[in-house]
């Protein structure tokens, strides 16, 4: 193993699993279509004319790209071009350093993590390694002042973009909530960094295995390469990258919040033989003793806990490998 390598050490560490062998998963052999997904330009919100006919328009496209799609992409959204610019070059930084330096628990407050540790099959690897940091923490970064300056600058920016989606969401849901700027604060939510280096063996291996998020809403800034994979009426499609636009998913919480309504869609990303890929994440979440409970009555879930959701979808993934999530909360 290269002492110097920027690359985690996937098949040294995993070599019981590529020993075993894998199996192409089911699409790798299907070819799988291309789609844009919804695009809503947000600069309609400000909109004041003819008593603001754009600006609902634009709420009601979010809500129901929510319910249909359970993803989509937002342009004019207000994080300048500057801002993903340098998230961007910051992260290929970071990333860049020798292995062996991002494993150390000091770069990033210990955030750097590689692989599946559960994995007890290829399926289950994703090939992908990730700094998952708490927002709260990006101030205390340091040595990397540069890297936490602009992690600062993009986490201010989406979160405030992620109450605006939230509480337009609530609205169109019948409710004006404040449930969300007093539960969702800055220091409850995550800023993950992802690379995902080029896979010898990408029709066997994940980038990152199916799931859905853990949280009410995802943003998601991704580069161009594309391999971001969702379902869409039953079907696994790939989504085509957009360098313009913002990724928006609903997470558990939000489904469970709106009753089943707002949809948390199961997602992944294959990897490249060839390319790496970087993606940001922000994960808006709440505290965890935060209860979730359906807005609707009566709830096809039980009202639980953010702590107890992710302490189940922990225990489940040491268990069998994966999470099962809101089935395990229904009524």
């Amino acid at each position: 193993m290269d002492e110097e390598s920027p690359d985690p050490p996937f098949q040294h560490s995993y070599k019981g699993l590529f020993d075993e062998g894998g199996r192409k998963y089911e699409n790798a052999l299907v070819p799988i279509e291309e789609r844009d997904l919804p695009v809503i330009d947000l600069s309609r919100l400000d909109d004041d004319d003819e008593g603001g006919v754009e600006r609902e328009e634009c709420k009601r496209e979010i809500a129901m790209a929510s319910r249909e799609w359970g993803f989509f992409q937002v342009v004019n959204h207000g994080i300048s071009r500057e801002i993903l610019e340098e998230m961007r070059q910051e992260q290929v930084k970071v990333f860049k350093r020798a292995f062996r330096e991002k494993v150390s628990a000091g770069l990033l407050a210990g955030s750097y993590r590689w692989g599946t540790p559960s994995a007890t099959c290829l399926s289950q690897l994703s090939w992908s390694e990730a700094f998952h940091v708490p927002l709260a923490d990006i101030s205390g970064l340091g040595g990397l002042t540069s890297l936490s300056s602009t992690m600062e600058q993009f986490a201010t920016t989406v979160s405030n973009l992620a109450q605006k989606l939230a509480e337009i969401l609530a609205e169109k849901m019948g409710h004006k909530s404040t449930f969300f700027k007093e539960n969702c604060l800055p220091n409850t939510c995550y800023l993950r960094m992802n690379r995902y280096p080029p896979c010898p063996i990408a029709d066997e291996v994940f980038g990152l295995m199916p799931h859905t998020d853990s949280d009410f809403l995802t943003i998601l800034h991704q580069d161009e390469i594309g391999g971001l994979q969702l379902v869409k009426d039953g079907k696994w499609i790939a989504v085509k990258p957009n360098p313009e636009a913002l990724i928006i998913n609903i997470g558990d919480l939000f489904q469970a919040w709106s009753n089943g309504v707002y949809r948390s869609v199961e997602h992944r990303v294959v990897t490249n033989k060839l390319v790496e890929r970087f993606s940001t994440a922000y994960f808006f979440c709440p505290s965890y003793d935060t209860m979730i409970q359906s807005c609707v009555e009566p709830s096809i879930y039980k009202s639980f806990s953010f702590g107890e959701f992710r302490k189940q979808v922990q225990e489940d993934v040491k268990r069998f490998g994966n999470k099962i999530g809101l089935p395990r909360f229904l009524v």
